[in-house]
């Protein structure tokens, strides 16, 4: 499983980071979690705002900082 954090560095965007790490440790899968920070990579995804999840390719959530549980529930 792939999980994308798409943001340019701001704190919202290393909360997410963070949450999604906790939420993948907590449900004991193996899964990247990468950092997306290049506006033009960003825009690929047609986010506007940020942070913003992406699992495996899919926008699941923009401009909203999600808590582990409800991350656990996309990855479920």
């Amino acid at each position: 499983m792939k999980i994308q954090i798409l943001g340019a560095g701001c704190t919202k965007c290393k909360t997410l980071s963070a949450h999604a790490e906790a939420a993948v440790k907590a449900l004991g899968m193996k899964a990247v979690v990468e950092k997306v920070d290049k506006i033009t990579d960003i825009m690929k995804f047609g986010v506007i705002t940020t942070p913003a999840l992406v699992v495996n390719g899919k926008v699941k959530s923009a401009g909203k900082v999600l808590s582990v549980a409800e991350i656990k529930k996309f990855l479920e």
